[in-house]
């Protein structure tokens, strides 16, 4: 498949790099001069210098080849101006990430499709959405749900007091019993490892599962994951995540407290938010926190544009009661680093951004995607199609890709937790755990 990405930033260099080492041709277009050498030293991609707004500069780049349009600058109108430049030159198909919140809506969605425009990403949504399902989660780093919400996948950080902590994935099975679980990956420091039965769990992992959804319940008392329900949840940061997030919350009937510096942002967000207290202080206003009840706070959640201040006022809150601590970061070396320190999970816009992206781009079949951060691995919901040469063959019997596992089977009303001797059928909806360099294989594999 033939790639152009329009803007070279966090976004547009995640989905270069992974576009690139699956295979395809991807070509990408960044404006600034600085970023060209780092960017032709570090992609197996060509580099046009220039904007995407500008058909000479589309042209030098062969939109007239592009399968795929992908338009991730800075500025919302370049990334309509190329996706409406990339339409008329005839490409198939046309993503585009828009921030301003006005482009967004249901009315422009459909004025894009019209325009030729597929697909419509909003960061401040995607974002919120994601911190939602983490919150709703309780004591979860990592949530995705598969199979229309029947399946969910997992991710728990291993404390010392874990009842996980030291055994192996062979003493695990027995202790499961009935309920259907499997461990499909384990993160420790910067290595992700795809266990086998004498593998055991140690103290600090993140150890990601995934299992039917009306057994989480019994799993979580089983292992002690989540031990108390969220009812009251602080936000610091006011702007398009925070009031997104703020706004679902308030929804579920939680107590919401947002904590915005900018006086005349409270003024507004006090005005149009419903069952939500907006505190005109500072994240580090620890006596007013005291006062407002952080001791008692189930979810601390930071989502200002400053990742250092989201770490640090996480960590400063934690210190003061605040029971879990959820920040948004993005760079890759403070995403790693953060859980050691504390901070129970994070969120990354870029990464975000990029998931909801990759979802679209995947081949047909490939039903939902959800991207890990802390091991930039994927979990893919797959289903079977009739021509599959693998169908009907026990699974001990297929070779599975390398880097690969296939972690539930879901038929009809049915979720099994496979074994050797299940098979696959047409029509089965397979969620499989893939980490980076296995993902084209697995795409082939399973097509």
């Amino acid at each position: 498949m033939n790639v152009i990405v329009v803007g070279a930033g966090e976004v547009g260099f995640h989905i270069a790099e992974r576009l690139s080492k699956e295979g395809h041709d991807v070509t990408v277009v960044e404006k600034n001069r600085d970023k060209e050498p780092i960017l032709r030293a570090r992609l197996n991609a060509l580099v046009i210098r220039g904007s995407g707004a500008s058909p000479e500069v589309l042209e030098e780049a062969g939109i007239e080849r592009a399968d795929l349009f992908i338009a991730v600058t800075d500025q919302d109108e370049v990334n309509l101006v190329a996706s409406l430049l990339a339409h008329e030159c005839g490409t198939r198909r046309i993503v585009a990430r828009i921030k301003s919140l006005e482009y967004s809506s249901s009315e422009w969605a459909q004025n894009a499709t019209k325009l030729g425009i597929d697909l419509l990403i909003n960061p401040q949504k995607v974002v919120a959405d994601e911190i939602y399902r983490i919150v709703s989660y309780a004591a979860a780093s990592e949530v995705a749900e598969f199979a229309d919400g029947r399946v969910v996948f997992l991710g728990y950080t291993i404390g010392r007091r874990s009842p996980l902590a030291g055994i192996t994935l062979k003493e695990l099975a027995g202790i499961r019993g009935i309920y259907r679980m499997l461990i499909t990956a384990i993160a420790r420091k910067h290595e992700t490892i795809i266990p086998r039965g004498e593998d055991s769990i140690q103290e600090g992992d993140i150890v990601y599962f995934v299992c039917n959804k009306s057994d989480l319940p019994a799993i979580n008392y089983l292992f002690d994951f989540e031990r108390q329900r969220i009812e009251r949840v602080f936000i610091l940061g006011g702007e398009r995540i925070g009031e997104a997030l703020a706004q679902k919350l308030s929804e579920l009937k939680l107590r919401v407290k947002l904590i915005e510096r900018d006086a005349n942002l409270c003024q507004r967000l006090a005005e149009e938010l419903d069952n939500v207290v907006v505190l005109n202080t500072e994240g580090t206003d620890i006596e007013t926190l005291k006062h407002e009840g952080i001791a008692d706070c189930d979810a601390y959640v930071a989502v200002t544009p400053n990742e250092q201040t989201n770490i640090l006022c996480s960590l400063l809150a934690k210190s003061y009661g605040a029971k879990r601590a959820i920040a948004l970061v993005d760079r890759q070396e403070l995403v790693t680093l953060a859980p050691s320190l504390g901070v129970d999970a994070c969120v990354s816009a870029r990464l975000a951004t990029a998931s909801a992206i990759l979802r679209y781009v995947r081949p047909r079949g490939v039903t939902a995607v959800a991207a890990i951060e802390h091991s930039n691995a994927e979990v893919l919901e797959v289903v079977m199609p009739p021509q599959s040469p693998i169908l009907r063959r026990p699974l001990k019997a297929i070779d599975v890709p390398a880097g690969a596992v296939i972690g539930i089977i879901v038929r009809g009303q049915q979720v099994v937790i496979p074994g050797g001797d299940d098979h696959l059928e047409a029509g089965d909806h397979v969620v499989i755990f893939t980490l980076p360099e296995a993902i084209a294989r697995v795409e082939r594999f399973f097509s």
